[in-house]
């Protein structure tokens, strides 16, 4: 069976690069299915090589989309090489906006400053805030890099704000009120918006 590493989502099109994800947040839709908005299983037999995903690209017609989406069951900065190969590929032919979901620990995952190598190819970076306070973000997020995940992840995301035209932090609407409300105060003294999205089963 051939891997699924391009699927549709409305008007956008979802990159699915890798499966591997430092977190193990106690609502990933990982737990509960295969695949995610009606796609086949998105479990990879192996990283695709940048090939794989330029004819996956090419063959779902990328550039009638209004994004190209990098999201899908693992965190695509896993391979940020790979991720700034496709983006640009994608850049220099003409194509649409670029979005990253992103869990925000891409600096702990390569070991270096990552955020300026976004400047130019993406248009929106997306990033996972989880929850209001670092206590409940550690036991939501269950991140492998441990205490300094949350402030680590701030600090990519204040980062990305100087190289990428739109930053957002999200939450899930199942963390409660009074944690989305923390959120908001967290991203609002970061300069950041805020979304709160609806918890996909």
């Amino acid at each position: 069976m051939a891997m699924t590493i391009a699927y549709e989502v409305g008007q956008n099109l979802y990159l699915n690069i890798t499966n591997k994800c430092p977190c193990s947040c106690t609502f990933c839709i990982r737990k509960n299915a295969d695949g995610a908005y009606g796609s086949d299983s998105l479990w990879l037999e192996h990283d695709p090589e940048i090939e794989e995903i330029i004819d996956a690209l090419e063959n779902m017609d990328y550039k009638k989309y209004n994004e190209v989406v990098f999201c899908g069951y693992g965190e695509p900065t896993e391979r940020i090489d790979v991720l700034i190969e496709t983006a640009k590929f994608i850049k220099e032919n003409n194509g649409p906006k670029i979005r990253i979901n992103t869990n925000g620990l891409s600096d702990l995952i390569n070991g270096r400053p990552t955020a300026q190598l976004l400047e130019g190819l993406a248009d929106i970076v997306s990033i996972s805030l989880n929850a209001g306070t670092k206590e409940e973000y550690l036991k939501v997020t269950r991140p492998s890099f441990g205490d300094s995940s949350f402030e680590e992840m701030q600090k990519f995301a204040v980062e990305c704000k100087k190289y990428v035209p739109e930053v957002v932090l999200t939450v899930v609407d199942v963390i409660g009120e009074d944690e989305v409300n923390a959120a908001r105060k967290i991203a609002g003294d970061l300069g950041i918006k805020l979304r709160v999205r609806a918890y996909e089963a």
